[in-house]
């Protein structure tokens, strides 16, 4: 799966907006105000995405393209590297579970808000 493909998959839900506050070469995707996925446009590409911690050390210790987040806490987020070997079906699910973790984290009003955006 290439960056075009998992921003593609980012943008189709619900409530997510994109952007590049850090800088023009990190593309930003949140749900509700707090990021999801952080898509690298200048390394290899990758996108680091939040997961449970548990189901995180299960996917870096089964994939070697999984690894601890890039800048990030490394107990909740992974660097997903991508154009390697990871099978596409496994990236669009670590996608979802991290936008499912981050809409659940937002305050009632604001996931209904998300829930009925068209």
């Amino acid at each position: 799966m290439n960056v075009e493909e998992v921003r593609q998959i980012c943008i189709a839900k619900k409530g997510v907006t994109e952007g590049f506050p850090f800088d023009e070469v990190t593309l930003v995707l949140k749900v509700g105000g707090k990021i999801f996925a952080l898509l690298s446009l200048d390394r290899e590409p990758s996108v680091n995405l939040k997961c449970d911690p548990e189901k995180a050390i299960d996917l870096r210790e089964r994939h070697e393209d999984i690894i601890p987040g890039y800048h990030m806490n490394k107990k909740h987020w992974n660097t997903v590297m991508l154009e390697r070997n990871l099978q596409d079906s496994l990236i669009a699910e670590m996608i979802n579970h991290s936008y499912e973790l981050v809409l659940a984290s937002l305050p009632g009003k604001v996931q209904e808000e998300v829930k009925r955006e068209e």
